[in-house]
């Protein structure tokens, strides 16, 4: 194993690798090196940073922890440290399932670990006991700053973290708390130094965008925390990820239409679109508000690309309600979709009130049918693509070409544009006007206009 070396594997949703990020920059700020996802775990210390948000997630986390402390079984590890949702949730639990963990942390306490690691003496036990606190010795900047661990050209920022919706089927605000907005002079200081070291597309997330503001300003403000992002020198694209249909503030599409840096594309998940199903889901939202609102976005920002999340399976959900949703779906054309079946979580509405009653050999024949369409839609939005020309960048090689997307198209999740590197000389990081020759199920094809 290498001494002093740390290796950071991190599960889950892109605000999970923010945290990460931060963490690293604190570890290497105490001398650390720092492998995030290494192929091969190498380092004396691994740190697992969990997800926590479905059955599917879960499993992949806790066999994540198990295989990291089979290697310190094996002495191929020293220190094995978990933080993250899942501990946040489970961490008594976790403790007396797996103790061979050196120390369980929450999703808002890891920056004890670097505490625990460079500040503090051993307990009897092995454990390293809390010293003073950490963002008092290394100041405001170390919180704004990180590892960057995706390509220099673009980062997530994280602007608030929690949830005040009451979604009968989501564990996230029992795992995350109250939404908490970060102040907007510190978001944009962040976004300035990330652009001073050379990103120029910034990814907003949180868990409810469309929130932003409401408990530091007793306002929306997601409208003008954009604007104020668009205008930093320097940034080319702004890409907003996971509003909520509720109460959309109708501000944020006039700032989506008039400055030519905030992409034309919104990730906002759905659910369903049955009224029912939405009241049961404690959505507080109708089908006819619902497709109003998409109507609306739409008109308001012409050329929109829509992504959005749709859920089968909800307790109760008959076989008419799940055609509306298919239906709706065809109707809708969204440009770019995701969807998944309903697990039951622990401690929340659902759970508590609604006996979970379709099976899960109809929840995936349900789940199949709806992806189906959704893919045929899909390749329908891909070849009429062909023949236009977008602004693309690159993300980077691979095999025989360059890699891109253009400004509807979130990194890992959506289709990418495809270079051959015969015929297109190109930088990773730069942006170029491609025009799109070819398509295929997945990805679009393109040649570098000159």
């Amino acid at each position: 194993m290498l001494k002093k070396h740390i290796d950071v594997i991190t599960l889950g949703c892109s605000k999970n690798l923010v945290d990460s990020e931060k963490l690293m920059k604190l570890l290497e700020e105490n001398g650390y090196t720092l492998h995030h996802n290494p192929d091969k775990v190498n380092g004396e210390i691994v740190v697992v940073n969990t997800c926590g948000f479905i059955g599917d997630a879960k499993e992949e986390s806790i066999n994540m922890i198990l295989e990291v402390c089979e290697l310190k079984a094996k002495k191929k590890v020293r220190k094995v440290f978990v933080m993250g949702c899942l501990s946040e949730r489970y961490m008594a639990e976790l403790g007396d399932e797996i103790p061979q963990v050196d120390k369980y942390y929450g999703k808002f306490d890891w920056a004890q670990l670097v505490d625990d690691l460079a500040h503090s003496s051993k307990n009897d036990s092995g454990i390293a006991e809390p010293s003073s606190s950490l963002r008092e010795e290394l100041g405001e900047a170390s919180f704004i700053d990180r590892v960057q661990t995706t390509p220099q050209h673009y980062a997530y920022v994280k602007i608030s973290e929690g949830c005040d919706r009451t979604c009968a089927y989501c564990a996230i605000p029992i795992i995350t708390g109250r939404h908490v907005s970060r102040p907007m002079e510190e978001i944009v200081d962040e976004i300035r130094l990330l652009v001073s070291r050379g990103v120029s597309e910034i990814q907003l997330i949180a868990q409810d965008l469309t929130y932003y503001g409401v408990d530091l300003y007793k306002k929306q403000c997601i409208a003008e925390l954009v604007e104020r992002i668009a205008d930093v020198k320097g940034v080319k694209w702004v890409r907003l990820h996971y509003g909520y249909p509720t109460h959309f503030p109708m501000d944020l599409l006039r700032v989506m239409r008039e400055r030519d840096n905030v992409c034309k594309y919104l990730d906002i998940a759905l659910q369903h679109v049955s009224t029912n199903v939405l009241k049961n889901m404690r959505r507080n939202i109708t089908k006819e508000e619902t497709i109003a609102l998409l109507e609306t976005i739409r008109r308001e920002v012409p050329g929109i690309y829509l992504r959005t999340t749709l859920m089968v399976g909800f307790p109760g959900e008959t076989e008419e309600e799940f055609e509306e949703l298919v239906q709706f779906t065809k109707d809708m054309r969204f440009e770019r979709m995701g969807a998944f079946a309903y697990s039951e979580e622990e401690g929340t509405y659902a759970a508590e009130h609604f006996e979970d009653n379709i099976d899960d050999d109809t929840k995936q024949a349900r789940l199949g049918l709806l992806m189906r369409v959704q893919q045929r839609i899909a390749e329908e939005v891909s070849a009429a693509s062909i023949g236009r020309t977008f602004q693309v960048v690159i993300d980077r090689e691979e095999g025989e070409y360059y890699i891109g997307r253009t400004q509807y198209d979130s990194p890992e999740v959506d289709p990418e544009v495809l270079l051959l590197k015969t015929e297109n000389e190109v930088e990773i990081g730069h942006y170029y006007m491609v025009e799109i020759t070819g398509a295929d199920e997945f990805d679009l094809y393109g040649k570098v206009v000159k």
